[in-house]
């Protein structure tokens, strides 16, 4: 059989478990998760290395039709972008909804022209199985998909065939990665993500989407990394939430965090954490450049 290899984005509206399936079908976790939408803030690279081949999954942010800031504006760039420079995409739905935002990445994804994959997610939350046939009927009249593949990230479900099923539609070639490489993000930038990823699971309403996280300091102490992180808020009332009554509530987040960099790392981290205030960061195009979002 031939080697196989290409590039393919795993799209769809936001909280629709574009992250968790990148992690699942990578074997590892590289994108952060949780519940609330629009968590993803950039597009992450991971590597799947098979006996057939190698498959570059690109994880986007969700497309969504909020959009008066330069951060949302940012997300949905972002997405976009990805969309028209792979060989394959994979259009990530949630049986049995399908929202308008649900079709604004259908939009996309038509208008960039790709071959598509499209993936049912969390099917281990349908009660009723019988209403998913129903279901990829209505999708298939939709879009001319070339394949439609029910999965349940979360669990597992139908991974394996999705992965062999993506391999199959890729062009022949040689891998372009080593087979150890699982992604192309550097350990300071996992690091941002992971704190990130403890601030938005633990802090309700819109404070998670009026943070980002700066990695100041990233150092290798010989089997020991120490990691000096700020977290930048647009007010001062947002800091005071942040740090909690006796920096009780920073602490827990940080401690949440280092334990997952020790994990994905596989060595002891020493972590400090500061907040400081940045007015109105989010909506500030050159405040977006000097934090890393975009190009000044």
């Amino acid at each position: 059989m031939p080697n196989r290899c290409g590039t393919v984005a795993i799209v769809g509206r936001p909280n629709v478990g574009k992250s968790t399936l990148l992690n699942r079908l990578v074997g590892q976790k590289l994108a952060i998760t949780s519940h609330k939408a629009q968590t993803t803030r950039h597009s992450i690279l991971g590597v799947k290395t098979l006996e057939q081949g190698q498959i570059l999954f690109v994880d986007t942010p969700g497309l969504h039709q909020r959009g008066g800031n330069a951060l949302n504006r940012y997300l949905n760039r972002t997405a976009r972008a990805a969309i028209a420079d792979v060989d394959l995409v994979l259009l990530l739905v949630q049986a049995p909804r399908f929202t308008s935002e649900d079709e604004l990445a259908l939009r996309a994804v038509a208008e960039a022209g790709p071959m598509v994959i499209g993936v049912v997610n969390k099917v281990d939350l349908v009660r009723e199985k019988s209403t998913l046939l129903p279901y990829l009927e209505q999708l298939s009249q939709r879009y001319a998909f070339d394949i439609l593949v029910p999965v349940s990230a979360k669990t597992g479900d139908q991974i394996e065939v999705l992965a062999q099923a993506i391999l199959a539609r890729l062009p022949e070639g040689e891998n372009l990665l080593p087979a150890d490489q699982l992604t192309d993000r550097s350990e300071r930038f996992l690091a941002a993500e992971l704190l990130r990823e403890q601030l938005t699971r633990r802090y309700d309403r819109e404070l998670p989407y009026r943070t980002t996280v700066e990695i100041e300091r990233f150092q290798d102490q010989g089997g020991r990394y120490l990691i000096h992180a700020l977290v930048w808020v647009e007010r001062a009332s947002q800091k005071g939430i942040l740090i909690g009554h006796r920096g009780a509530a920073l602490k827990a987040a940080a401690t949440g965090a280092r334990m997952q960099m020790q994990r994905l790392f596989d060595c002891p981290v020493h972590l400090e954490v500061w907040v400081k205030v940045k007015d109105s960061w989010s909506s500030d195009e050159s405040a977006l450049a000097s934090l890393g979002y975009i190009d000044p």
